[in-house]
């Protein structure tokens, strides 16, 4: 299957130009072909071993000259110059000899590379998650915010944050025990039997939360107040008109963006459902890449583990904006989180420093609670998870939790925490 690896997806629309390269930390070389596409080799000249680039990424104009003895491979990976070459006992190499290339394919505007040359294509791993990003275009969207810090905790333990909205009443809405969590407290829904739950048979899940809500975004006379009443002008409805009713602005913005969207240049618009012009769709794609979609922001979420400590990770919270979101006012821009919209171009990737730079609204409580989470889980036993709401035959997943956990055993700090917990909610409810 496709697969992130340390850095195996990349922006493809950063890379526009023929020949231009990025080499990532698996010694990947990612090259910009003739005919537009994108070949992916390993950056190991096929003479010696020594790396053919050395920079994070560039252009190459004619061909890849290796500094050990001037072989030079064509930007195709072909073999096309070589000193001596008529002295070779296996005779002239040039044409014959190749980089090693991987499985490499592009959608939605980023590049998968895969070692294993008997994967299965791009399209038949992602499933049902490619139809849904192929309506909207995401391939024209443009990179908006880019933040990236290294964080104090595994990655596993980031990418179980973003699998579940459970935490989301308390982190980010500042819930108690005394809260109604059956009550819309903010722009989304988190009640959980409003929520839907989703698995896909290539192994991601998605997770869709009502959102397009004014609850939180009104005076103490109940009147909607920006960013929410400027959006709602925008689409042609008067704010005026939800007073008193926040709960009602959802409705009314999925009917006027159907209506008015395509006409503004919302291109997307007529090819998605009405519930993806409000609601949030978040996918977490096996094994560590989250996304959440809204109507024209593409939340890309992604942690990736340090090569030798796997107490660090490093955390990606980038955003992607659809063209025409980008030529809305600035107070529908910080509505939409648009974040810092560029018109001529995509930002560059920010390195952060933990704890003294802030990774992003919102996402910094979530990064927060990952670190805490690794500080204090070497007291954890276990806890009750909720398993009611999946259809499941007890026998069978008794039996691979028990296989599980004798891999717990053995090596635990490889095992995510929501597989420990799933395990312990097994054998409980067996019990």
């Amino acid at each position: 299957f496709f697969f992130q690896a340390e850095d195996g997806i990349r922006d493809s629309s950063t890379s526009r130009g023929l020949g231009d390269v990025y080499k990532r930390q698996e010694e990947i070389l990612m090259v910009r072909q003739k005919d537009g596409g994108v070949k992916a080799f390993y950056n190991v000249c096929q003479h010696r071993a020594n790396p053919l680039v050395d920079g994070p990424k560039g252009h190459v104009l004619r061909r890849f000259v290796c500094k050990y003895h001037s072989w030079a491979f064509l930007p195709d990976g072909t073999l096309n110059f070589a000193p001596d070459k008529e002295d070779f006992p296996e005779g002239n190499p040039c044409g014959k000899v190749r980089l090693q290339e991987l499985r490499c394919e592009t959608f939605a505007g980023f590049i998968f590379v895969n070692m294993d040359p008997d994967c299965k294509g791009l399209r038949a791993f992602l499933g049902p998650i490619w139809e849904d990003w192929e309506k909207r275009d995401i391939h024209t969207w443009k990179r908006t915010v880019a933040n990236t810090m290294w964080l104090p905790c595994n990655w596993k333990v980031v990418l179980d944050n973003f699998n579940e909205s459970y935490h989301v009443p308390t982190v980010h809405m500042r819930a108690t025990p005394d809260t109604d969590r059956k009550k819309i407290r903010g722009n989304i829904d988190t009640y959980f039997k409003e929520t839907k739950f989703d698995l896909s048979e290539e192994g991601h899940n998605r997770m869709v939360m009502k959102g397009g809500y004014g609850v939180g975004s009104t005076d103490e006379d109940g009147n909607i107040i920006d960013p929410l009443a400027t959006q709602l002008k925008y689409w042609e409805i008067n704010p005026a008109d939800f007073k008193g009713r926040p709960e009602d602005t959802r409705e009314a913005l999925q009917k006027a963006k159907r209506k008015l969207g395509p006409e503004r240049g919302y291109t997307h618009y007529d090819r998605i459902p009405d519930e993806q012009f409000t609601d949030a769709f978040h996918y977490t794609l096996f094994p560590n890449f989250a996304v959440s979609v809204w109507s024209d922001g593409f939340h890309f979420l992604r942690a990736r583990p340090h090569r030798s400590d796997p107490e660090q990770c490093l955390f990606d919270n980038w955003w992607y904006s659809s063209p025409a979101s980008l030529k809305e006012t600035a107070t529908m821009q910080r509505g939409n989180n648009v974040g810092q919209a560029n018109d001529q171009g995509e930002v560059e990737v920010t390195m952060l420093q933990y704890p003294e730079d802030s990774i992003g609204p919102a996402i910094e409580e979530d990064v927060a609670c990952s670190v805490f989470l690794k500080k204090t889980n070497k007291n954890y036993v276990w806890v009750y998870f909720k398993i009611n709401t999946f259809p499941y035959k007890k026998n069978n997943l008794r039996q691979i939790g028990l296989k599980i956990e004798k891999k717990i055993e053995s090596r635990n700090h490889m095992i995510p925490l929501v597989t420990f917990l799933v395990i312990k909610s097994i054998l409980l409810a067996d019990k």
